[in-house]
């Protein structure tokens, strides 16, 4: 089956390469020429573990290719997916849909035969029903169909994710469109990984209320780290406890010092401004982005309240600058809001981070960038660690109590065993434990 990715991104770049190692022929489209020669030179525009290596097979292979020119390049395509991005519309919230609204007029414009219009970039309810509209309005005579698949991948995991799914959603409103992504799921259908189909409404709809229910248990495990810290309780204990109830399940809830990336705070929003328009609020999630957006910045004074109170001056340094391990994501990453809390109270901070340093440098320019984690410990008032790469899992102690100026240790993920880090000398706090 040949199958079109209109987005070369994060989602339509994994998607393609996925889809062509099932033996598709794939081809990758982005307006962006010089995304797309890197591409042919095998550059990857963002880090991905594994990335690399499956586009490399699959254009070896024959099966994947890139191009700028959507009009060819979807010719004979049974299935065209838009991935392009969605993000925060300024001043109101809202998901930005202009992206994935300009490809539907293009795709009006250009679809010669029968195919089936993917929305797999995150929209909110009602998007593919207006897609479906701008297409038909076109007046095209060729026979489309316009169904939503949501993606569920998780940035550093996600070819695991994309071919181990927990579950592939599909909201079709006829039977033609069901079969032909019946075929192009098969290879997993044949694995047995569940297919659920839906109206296209639902299949919208599960994305945001998935997203804003795996926020709400972040959230939940850090309000309840915040009060293990007034009572003396340990929140992991409390965690693992909860945890083994099966109607709660241990995932997300790990607490630390908040979500971001590229889904859970601009998806929460999104779904508050479409419950805001249907006139039905989901004040849950209002909390929840609320409490969330106040916890980074608490994560910076609970820096300033282990350098005693007083950071002017100071030198601390960050290991880990990503929202999460295993990318090069910035996008709401808790370190910004943590650093801009130490530099408006007067510390210089230097940090190292494994992927992370160049997208960083561009949002952090007051942040000194180093080339380890030793750089950047020297010298340091205080140490903390803000993203938990298995690099900073194994430091050398012994080198960072003589590298840093001072044996403070600020842990905001948890990574570390407090009674060890005592034991070995260290001023160490972390998140919601004694």
């Amino acid at each position: 089956m040949k199958i079109a990715m209109v987005g070369s991104g994060y989602v339509g770049l994994v998607s393609g390469a996925c889809f062509a190692d099932f033996g598709h022929d794939v081809v990758c489209i982005d307006k962006d020429a010089s995304k797309i020669d890197r591409l042919h030179q095998g550059i990857m525009p963002i880090y991905e573990p594994g990335l690399a290596e499956l586009v490399a097979s699959n254009v070896k292979a024959g099966r994947l290719t890139f191009s700028t020119d959507l009009a060819s390049a979807i010719d004979g395509a049974q299935a065209i997916f838009i991935a392009v991005g969605t993000p925060s519309r300024r001043g109101d919230g809202h998901a930005d849909l202009s992206y994935v609204y300009a490809v539907a007029e293009e795709l009006a414009a250009n679809i010669k035969t029968p195919t089936v219009v993917v929305t797999k970039s995150t929209v909110p309810v009602g998007t593919g029903d207006e897609v479906e509209r701008i297409i038909r309005d076109s007046g095209t005579s060729v026979q489309f169909a316009v169904v939503s698949n949501p993606e569920f991948l998780r940035e550093g995991a996600a070819i695991g994710d994309f071919k181990r799914p927990d579950r592939i959603v599909l909201g079709a409103e006829d039977e033609w469109a069901r079969g032909v992504m019946k075929e192009v799921y098969r290879p997993l259908f044949l694995n047995k990984a569940p297919i659920l189909f839906t109206s296209r409404r639902s299949s919208e709809l599960i994305k945001y209320a998935a997203n804003a229910f795996l926020a709400t248990k972040i959230t939940f495990i850090n309000e309840m780290a915040d009060l293990c810290e007034k009572v003396g309780g340990d929140v992991q204990d409390v965690a693992r406890g909860i945890g083994l109830d099966n109607r709660i399940g241990s995932k997300f809830l790990h607490a630390g010092p908040g979500y971001g990336g590229s889904c859970f705070p601009k998806d929460t929003l999104a779904l508050l401004k479409t419950a805001e328009d249907y006139n039905s609020p989901v004040r849950l999630v209002e909390a929840v982005v609320k409490v969330n957006d106040s916890r980074k910045r608490a994560m910076g004074r609970k820096v300033i309240e282990a350098l005693g109170g007083e950071a002017r001056g100071k030198r601390v340094a960050l290991l880990g600058l990503t929202f999460k391990p295993n990318t090069d994501d910035m996008r709401d990453a808790p370190s910004i809001a943590v650093v801009q809390t130490l530099i408006d109270a007067g510390a210089e901070v230097v940090a190292y981070d494994p992927e992370g340093m160049e997208p960083a440098a561009a949002i952090l320019p007051e942040v000194q960038m180093v080339q380890s984690a030793y750089a950047a410990i020297e010298g340091a008032d205080a140490i903390v660690l803000v993203t938990e790469w298995d690099a900073f899992r194994a430091l050398d102690f012994d080198r960072v109590k003589q590298l840093a100026k001072a044996p403070i240790m600020v842990d905001l993920r948890n990574v570390y065993d407090p009674a060890e880090m005592r034991a070995a000398g260290f001023e160490y706090s972390s998140v919601g434990r004694p």
